[in-house]
C-alpha cells in the first residue's frame, strides 16, 4: 500500500469491499450463533431430550455440555463483532472466529460419526464463512493494532 499523504495508507476499492464482506459475514454469523447459543441455554432438558432430526445429538450428551456449548457460541458471537466495533482488542475477532470454527469442526465430525450427511453439509455451510472471517481478520484485512 502507498501513503496517501495524510499519514494513513491508501485504502483500495478491493480492500473496502473485502472489509465490508467480512463485516457482513461476521454480522450474519454473530446473529446465527446468538440465536443458536441462546436456544441451547434456554431450552428445557425435556425439550432437548425430545428433539429429533438435526438436534438429535443432544440425546447423546449431558445437558451441561449443551448449555456450555450454547454459552461458548454466545461468547463467540459477541467476539465476532464487539471488539472491532469498540476498537478494544480487535485481535479477539479472529480468535473468536477460530473458536467458533473449532466448534463447527467438532459438529461436522459428530455428523460424520452419526451418518447425518445433510446436517453435516449444513454445518460445513457455517464452518466455511467462519474460516473466511478468521483468515480475513488475521491476514488481508486485519484490524490495525
Amino acid at each position: 500500500m502507498s501513503d496517501d499523504g495524510l499519514g494513513g495508507p491508501d485504502v483500495t476499492d478491493k480492500e473496502k469491499l473485502m472489509n465490508t464482506a467480512l463485516w457482513i459475514v461476521a454480522g450474519l454469523l454473530a446473529a446465527f450463533f446468538l440465536l443458536a447459543g441462546g436456544g441451547k441455554l434456554v431450552a428445557s432438558d425435556e425439550k432437548m431430550a425430545e428433539s429429533h432430526g438435526a438436534m438429535g445429538w443432544v440425546n447423546d450428551v449431558r445437558p451441561v455440555f449443551v448449555r456450555t456449548l450454547g454459552a461458548l457460541e454466545i461468547v463467540g458471537a459477541i467476539g465476532l463483532i464487539l471488539p472491532a466495533l469498540l476498537d478494544i482488542a480487535p485481535i479477539l475477532v479472529p480468535l473468536a472466529a477460530l473458536g467458533l470454527a473449532t466448534i463447527m469442526a467438532g459438529a461436522v465430525t459428530l455428523r460424520i460419526r452419526r451418518r447425518e450427511p445433510k446436517a453435516m453439509l449444513l454445518d460445513l455451510a457455517y464452518l466455511l464463512p467462519i474460516v473466511f472471517v478468521a483468515w480475513g481478520r488475521l491476514g488481508p484485512e486485519s484490524f490495525p493494532g
